[in-house]
């Protein structure tokens, strides 16, 4: 149980730092991240904080992904859970971008503190997040390339919450041609293999606690 505590936080630490990341990359105010168009466009529409737009979000993609067949792991709930409390609590305290190179700084600073949060988290193993396990199944569903797939749902998304008011602009593009590079650069300086990591689903982690359980009676 030692060993699942450090895994939880370094699972939670991940999602602490992957929110400021989203906060500092919106506050650069050049143009948000393609999910955060979508979340930023509803907060306009209904008048909900950011956070509980995530929430909401990620909960109905979980219902989505669970109907299409994917399994989701304890990471996944608090993935959901976690990051909108964190974007709350975070996001008054993040000042504004007050022109474009300063934005920009800000942009890219928060591209590498998600690098950090994605490390971090994906390291824990407890399951995708719900945007990504939703990729997954519209890949198997649809039998088309993970690239193609996400670039269509992020483009169908940054689409709707363009309409709905979300930024769409400099930041925008900065972030869908350079997430991947600063991930990878991260992932390299941490050596660590993405594909060497085997996610741990709920029911898996259920039975880890009864096995443990069990042992100790």
């Amino acid at each position: 149980m030692k060993n699942y505590f450090v895994r939880i936080l370094t699972m939670v630490t991940g999602q602490a730092f992957f929110a400021l990341g989203i906060v500092m990359t919106i506050r650069a105010n050049i143009g948000y991240a393609p999910w955060d168009v979508f979340h930023v466009g509803l907060t306009n529409v209904t008048g909900l904080s950011l956070g509980v737009v995530s929430i909401l979000v990620g909960t109905v993609i979980v219902i989505i992904v669970t109907i299409l067949g994917e399994k989701f792991g304890l990471g996944t709930i608090c993935n959901i859970i976690l990051i909108g409390v964190f974007l709350d609590i975070i996001f008054p305290h993040i000042p504004i971008a007050n022109n474009r190179i300063n934005g920009t700084i800000m942009l890219i600073a928060g591209l590498f503190i998600i690098s950090l949060g994605s490390y971090l988290y994906i390291k824990s193993a407890f399951g995708a997040g719900p945007r990504d396990s939703l990729m997954v199944a519209l890949t198997r569903r649809t039998k088309l390339p993970v690239g193609l797939c996400r670039g269509v749902l992020e483009l169908f998304v940054t689409t709707i919450g363009w309409f709905l008011g979300g930024m769409v602009g400099f930041g925008t593009v900065i972030f869908v041609i350079s997430i991947g590079f600063c991930i990878q650069l991260t992932f390299k300086v941490f050596r660590f293999d993405v594909k060497a990591v085997k996610h741990e689903t709920l029911r898996d982690t259920y039975a880890a606690i009864i096995r443990y359980r069990q042992r100790k009676s």
